[in-house]
């Protein structure tokens, strides 16, 4: 159901249009200044305004303006009782969605705000399809670390210099490697991504370097390796730390050569190749065991960059969150929820483990398990799904009836547990789908299609 406020000083207008536009089963608010009706757009997710012109305390053409910084997305209409082509140029001018004059023609004012609101969801869709096709999305974090690796970026970048990045798993080594290939002078060229610990040490040497037909059983056919599709572009090998002894070999004769012979081949193949490696292993400490090639740390590492784990960026924490809530939400096809101070706070107490990916999994099920706001006590609750919440009050919770060990990975549990929520909520709201969909801030046709999905029925 679409969430529409008015923002009008003349009380007739504002019932008159509450009346036509709730009839059209919409969802109204309204108010009769702008200064109250910019902090509701403030703290409220409205999927279009309608603004009259002429008011007290703020015109509306501020009004518009200042609505649009808080929330660029979000289409105005513009209603006057002195409507003249000067006016409506001017609305457009400024970002309004469209204008009507006073007293409203109802076939004018209904189409104009279907048009509005289907603007509104194709502008989201569009955000959202351009989010899942862009290339690389941006290093979030203001925090001394992350300033430092985004300069060692500008400045590396540009040169074919070869890069050696550090850290822990899920702190953003491959996205760190993905800046510096789309900072270089290679970016129209492939980036190709190998993943060391992925691939059976039987075979990385011919995942890198290809191998010729019949080379061993099941060669059946030539194959080129990844050093030859990365030439003239950008070869990442994550975790290099687990590579085997005879393939360290290769690819430092390789740098060293700008050459690489496939398996079971003689000829000598020239490979134009920058060269990104990250682990999460201190080589330093795999040489000195025997692990890992000294000559090959050295040509590696021509610059290092050490990722820091999460735990050494808590600050970053509040605007990493509020990235991923207006991503999920946005892939999720419903309003970004809000979260409260507590429970950025309680984020920043817990130890993550998993960095940056575990930060996100948390958002998600968060955005799943929570209503419009998320609170401390969710935090608490959903922080580890397989142990007892912690509710700030000091209350003992329930032991939880849900066995953990029956989800195979974070995909399934987040089926079961959007399953879970939906139905609670249609139980409460005693199967009332529009209310429903009112209550946990999603389209009518959204929770229709969700119903079916899971195949929930009255009663069950």
């Amino acid at each position: 159901m679409a969430k529409i406020l008015i923002i009008d000083d003349e009380r007739a207008i504002r019932s008159t249009l509450r009346e036509i536009l709730e009839y059209e089963d919409y969802q109204v608010e309204d108010v009769d200044n702008g200064v109250d009706g910019l902090e509701m757009i403030q703290n409220n997710d409205y999927d279009l305004v309608l603004c009259d012109i002429k008011m007290n305390r703020m015109d509306g053409m501020e009004v518009l303006q200042e609505g649009l910084t808080i929330k660029p997305d979000l289409p105005f209409i513009m209603i006057s009782g002195h409507g003249t082509v000067e006016t409506a140029v001017e609305a457009s001018k400024k970002g309004a969605f469209d204008f009507i004059s006073k007293p409203p023609d109802l076939n004018r004012l209904l189409i104009t705000v279907r048009n509005a609101l289907d603007r509104g969801s194709l502008v989201v869709e569009t955000k959202t399809l351009k989010r899942k096709v862009s290339k690389v999305r941006p290093i979030l974090g203001e925090s001394q670390g992350i300033a430092k690796i985004k300069e060692t970026i500008e400045r590396v970048g540009p040169t074919d210099a070869r890069v050696l990045v550090t850290g822990a798993n899920g702190s953003g080594k491959e996205l760190v490697a993905r800046w510096l290939h789309e900072k270089s002078n290679r970016v129209n060229a492939p980036l190709i991504e190998v993943n060391c610990a992925a691939i059976p040490s039987e075979l990385i040497e011919s995942e890198l370097f290809g191998h010729e037909k019949g080379s061993f059983t099941s060669a059946i056919k030539q194959r080129i390796g990844k050093f030859e599709s990365a030439s003239g572009g950008t070869l990442f090998l994550d975790e290099i730390g687990d590579m085997s002894h005879s393939a360290q070999a290769k690819v430092l004769r390789a740098l060293q050569e700008s050459k690489i012979t496939r398996v079971g081949g003689e000829k000598e193949i020239d490979v134009d190749v920058r060269v990104i490696a990250a682990t999460n292993k201190d080589l330093l400490k795999e040489i000195e065991a025997g692990n890992f090639r000294m000559d090959l740390y050295h040509r590696l590492s021509v610059i290092l960059i050490h990722v820091p784990p999460l735990v050494d960026r808590k600050d970053d924490i509040p605007l990493l969150t509020q990235s991923f809530l207006d991503e999920i939400c946005g892939e999720y096809g419903m309003p970004t929820k809000r979260i409260s101070d507590g429970a950025l706070e309680a984020l920043k107490s817990l130890p993550w483990t998993g960095n940056i990916r575990e930060l996100r999994n948390m958002v998600e099920r968060l955005i799943i398990m929570s209503d419009k706001m998320i609170t401390e006590n969710d935090v608490r609750s959903f922080a580890n799904p397989s142990a007892p919440a912690t509710p700030v009050n000091g209350s003992q919770p329930a032991a939880p009836q849900t066995d953990f060990n029956q989800f195979k990975n974070f995909q399934e549990y987040k089926d079961f547990a959007e399953r879970e929520f939906i139905k609670f909520k249609l139980e409460k709201n005693n199967w009332n789908v529009s209310k429903t969909a009112d209550d946990i801030d999603i389209q009518r046709s959204h929770l229709y299609s969700k119903i079916e999905k899971y195949g929930l029925k009255r009663g069950e």
